[in-house]
């Protein structure tokens, strides 16, 4: 490496890059993530604390120098608890073969800064280096485990034409495809002005490929490819396809992106001329907004309602009509109370059926549906007849006892059809809850009313004949037979 690549700050880095040039040892620094690539500047956590102090006392008179050697450690398969994007910087080295684990070719790296062990929310953070490295190195033996200290020989690029048209248009296509990726991602200009500060050369196809492949987000196998590529041809093309394949996975992660942005731009348009569309017919007094217009529809029905419905029914309406003006919309409570006042207005206050005690029309309508049964009839028959006699059948209640399939629900709906009136079936065969009757408390959520309002509703009579079918088949729970 000449003393460009070394790539210094100043001129005594350039003459200590120089005189280190056969350093035969280095401390060795196990890497997990990726490997440290000559001519760029990466930080690495060292929890090795011999190192760190010895480090510190090379650095020392200012104006020293210091270098470690970073291999990167082979792959090894991940238990089921562990992430690789979680890894750390560097690994505990095996006291048995400390370096078995590491690949042979690493890089000869200088220590620009050292950070010393922190203390953040109780958790000890370990000290870190910032380092630079400047060029290939082969560890060829051990010499030391605690701390790990290894010979190295350094490497020279091969021999290569600098000239060779296929090499140069390589190049050139390498610094396009860079171009084009840091225009994707501004993220990558950083790393390239680390590079030109420590005498990065775009025509040195070299440091190129070195930086080109720092660049991508390849994986660990693919880095490594590239770090033991001596051959310089060979080198940068296996880092342009890196780049390509990462210009390739930004254009596609822009793509979604600019998909998703594009959704939610038009959603949020949308709500906002929906929002001025309201405003402004609001305004001209050709809409008012959804709580006033949905007060002034009960307001309406309210009116009509008052006239016929009990006077104990119309203070409750009244009153919950006054809590729907002072509540926010957007309010739990409002949505209950809404519900409330809607299955309130919704019952058929003051609507009846007409009641038909018509003994003869009776007798037809139970002889023409049923066959037979002459003592229900009969009992049937006695029932109208009272109620014609007493002129109101109100509150009269008939059970019907029998097995299977004999008629009792056919019956039922043909003394309704004899009478008049409604008719409405609801079983509670298996109930076990007798709020599906009663109707539940209004403070839960999707609160309803029991059967029996929910019937009047569905008839839209206040008078209607109610078949409580299968009673015999109640469930039983905790609270007891229901």
């Amino acid at each position: 490496a000449t003393g460009k690549e070394a790539g210094g700050s100043s001129s005594k880095d350039l003459v200590t890059a120089e005189l280190f040039r056969n350093q035969g040892t280095v401390f060795a620094l196990p890497l997990s993530r990726r490997p440290l690539m000559p001519g760029i500047v990466m930080s690495v956590p060292v929890e090795c604390d011999k190192i760190i102090k010895e480090l510190t006392e090379q650095l020392h008179p200012a104006g020293s120098q210091a270098y470690v050697g970073t291999f990167l450690q082979k792959e090894r398969e991940l238990s089921p608890d562990e992430d690789a994007s979680e890894l750390p910087y560097t690994v505990d080295i095996d006291p048995d073969d400390p370096t078995a684990h590491l690949h042979e070719i690493g890089t000869f790296a200088q220590v620009r800064h050292i950070t010393s062990k922190t203390e953040e929310d109780g958790e000890v953070q370990p000290a870190s280096l910032m380092l630079y490295g400047h060029r290939r190195i082969r560890r060829t033996a051990t010499v030391s485990t605690d701390p790990l200290q290894v010979e190295v020989v350094h490497l020279k690029d091969d021999k290569y034409d600098n000239t060779d048209d296929v090499l140069k248009a390589t190049t050139m296509e390498i610094v396009s495809t860079i171009k084009d990726l840091v225009n994707a991602n501004p993220l990558h200009k950083e790393q390239l002005k680390l590079f030109i500060q420590f005498g990065g050369d775009f025509e040195n196809t070299s440091r190129l490929a070195d930086v080109g492949a720092s660049l991508t987000t390849a994986n660990n196998k693919k880095l490594q490819a590239v770090l033991e590529a001596l051959d310089v041809p060979h080198r940068a093309s296996l880092t342009l396809a890196l780049l390509k394949a990462e210009l390739e996975l930004v254009k596609l992660q822009q793509h979604i992106g600019k998909q998703v942005e594009e959704k939610i731009s038009k959603d949020q348009r949308k709500y906002f001329l929906m929002e001025q569309l309201k405003s402004i017919k609001k305004e001209l007094g050709l809409e008012k907004d959804d709580k006033s217009a949905l007060i002034e529809k009960f307001q309406k029905k309210f009116i009509e309602v008052e006239k016929v419905a009990p006077a104990e029914a119309v203070e409750v309406m009244k009153e919950e009509l006054r809590k729907m003006n002072s509540l926010d919309p957007s309010s739990s409570e409002f949505n209950v109370t809404r519900g409330y006042v809607e299955w309130l207005l919704a019952l058929p206050w003051g609507k009846f059926c007409p009641e038909v005690l018509d003994l003869n029309h009776a007798q037809q309508v139970l002889d023409a549906e049923h066959y037979g049964m002459q003592d229900v009839k009969e009992r049937i028959l006695e029932f109208v007849a009272v109620a014609k006699l007493r002129s109101s059948s109100q509150g009269k209640i008939l059970c019907l006892v029998g097995p299977p399939g004999v008629g009792k629900t056919s019956i039922a709906r043909s003394i309704a059809k004899a009478l008049g009136r409604k008719y409405y079936r609801f079983s509670v065969g298996g109930l076990s809850d007798v709020a599906e009757i009663k109707g539940h408390r209004r403070t839960y959520v999707g609160a309803m009313p029991g059967k029996l309002v929910q019937c009047l509703k569905a008839v839209g009579s206040s008078n209607p004949l109610i078949l409580i079918d299968e009673v015999d088949k109640l469930g039983s729970g905790f609270r007891g037979d229901h």
